[in-house]
């Protein structure tokens, strides 16, 4: 893979930028130091900044020429709270916090796209370089979006990109349909009567009802859901009694879990199934039930318009080392969100092999540096060339 000149010698400045970004993570909604970097970068290279939409987002906009079609592209910013391990020069410092997969070189990536494309100026068009806070489960999609995103920016087609270990730094996968599985939160709650251990029959024994509802969960997926259509329903969260009064059977137990899908058939399937679950054992034991379903992320699927332009860049940037078959991931993302409102195309760069089984969200994974300049390369070829001069 060649890469332009200009931006190969840009490199050095991206990584040290990204090492950085990596030392200080910031939690969704809290990026501040992060969106101050980003803005001042994006005015320095002559880009228009705007500032604060839905929260710590800023959106950079660099209009070349007489085109009049528009596109966006998302980098998220935001880091984990969890611990990292692994010792690296730029490991993070700050407690209880890190990029754990891989934002800080998203963001890294998308601004040496935007200083490259406000050098070189090969396209005649509007760009929006879109930089979202809060990706990791705290909406900051959704509240770009509601704070008028795309009334102000419109877009005829947007983009994301994630980095995928175990593909190499120089592959990149681009595939139509279904990417990324909707994210969506359940909970249960059992209300019995609570009693002595030793005389369950003078109440209503919510644990024994909730272990029954656990142990048919599962049958949702395999004998409601059709086999052809994914879907993961797992229980993640189970709290009852007091390890402290094990002579206690409780009066309430509550079950937390999440429910990921492909198709809104399915993800409706999903939230009538658990309730229904749920209301069926409870009566079943003679006690009550409460029962949630929260709609969290939709899934990302790919347009095909989109995608072929996405194709189009990434054969010319990778060549014969192009994916266009790729699994989709059960894993969500809220660029699910701008797809919903402008043509999406959401595409999986290399990041070399999981060191150490450090995948994303592990304590010891880090974006590996060696797909910046590919990554940078796709951006600004996907712009010169959807973004054609006349």
């Amino acid at each position: 893979m060649r890469l332009p000149e200009m931006l190969t010698a840009d490199l050095p400045f991206l990584t040290a930028l990204r090492r950085d970004l990596h030392a200080h993570p910031e939690l969704g909604f809290e990026e501040e130091r992060t969106c101050a970097i980003v803005a001042d970068l994006l005015e320095k290279a002559g880009i228009t900044v705007t500032r604060g939409l839905g929260g710590t987002g800023v959106v950079g906009t660099l209009q070349i020429g007489n085109g009049t079609r528009s596109i966006g592209l998302r980098a998220d910013m935001d880091a984990l709270a969890m611990p990292e391990t692994a010792e690296r020069p730029y490991k993070s410092t700050v407690d209880g916090k890190m990029h754990a997969c891989g934002h800080d070189g998203h963001t890294a990536l998308l601004l040496g796209a935007a200083r490259y494309l406000a050098e070189t100026r090969n396209f005649s068009g509007t760009v929006h370089f879109i930089f979202q806070p809060a990706e990791e489960g705290r909406g900051g999609a959704r509240r770009m979006v509601e704070d008028g995103l795309f009334e102000r920016f419109p877009c005829d087609a947007v983009y994301g990109l994630h980095n995928m270990p175990g593909l190499d730094t120089d592959e990149m996968a681009v595939v139509a349909g279904p990417q990324l599985a909707s994210s969506d939160s359940w909970r249960v709650t059992f209300r019995g009567t609570g009693t002595h251990g030793a005389k369950p029959h003078l109440g209503k024994d919510p644990i024994t009802a909730a272990a029954t509802f656990l142990a048919s969960l599962q049958t949702i997926i395999g004998r409601v859901i059709d086999p052809l259509q994914p879907a993961v329903v797992s229980a993640c969260s189970l709290q009852a009694g007091n390890p402290q009064a094990l002579n206690v059977i409780p009066d309430i137990v509550a079950i937390g879990g999440t429910a990921r899908a492909y198709s809104p058939e399915v993800r409706d399937q999903l939230e009538t199934e658990i309730g229904r679950l749920a209301s069926g054992t409870a009566a079943m034991y003679g006690i009550a039930a409460d029962c949630g379903f929260e709609r969290r992320i939709p899934p990302v699927v790919n347009d095909a318009d989109a995608t072929a332009r996405a194709l189009k860049a990434a054969g010319t940037v990778f060549g014969d080392k192009l994916r266009t078959a790729f699994p989709p991931s059960t894993a969500g993302d809220d660029f699910a969100y701008f797809a919903g409102e402008a043509p999406g195309c959401y595409v999986w760069l290399g990041n070399g092999p999981a060191v150490d089984g450090a995948l994303h969200h592990n304590t010891a994974y880090d974006f590996n540096d060696e797909a910046i300049g590919p990554g940078v390369a796709f951006w600004a070829t996907l712009v010169e060339q959807e973004l054609t001069p006349a």
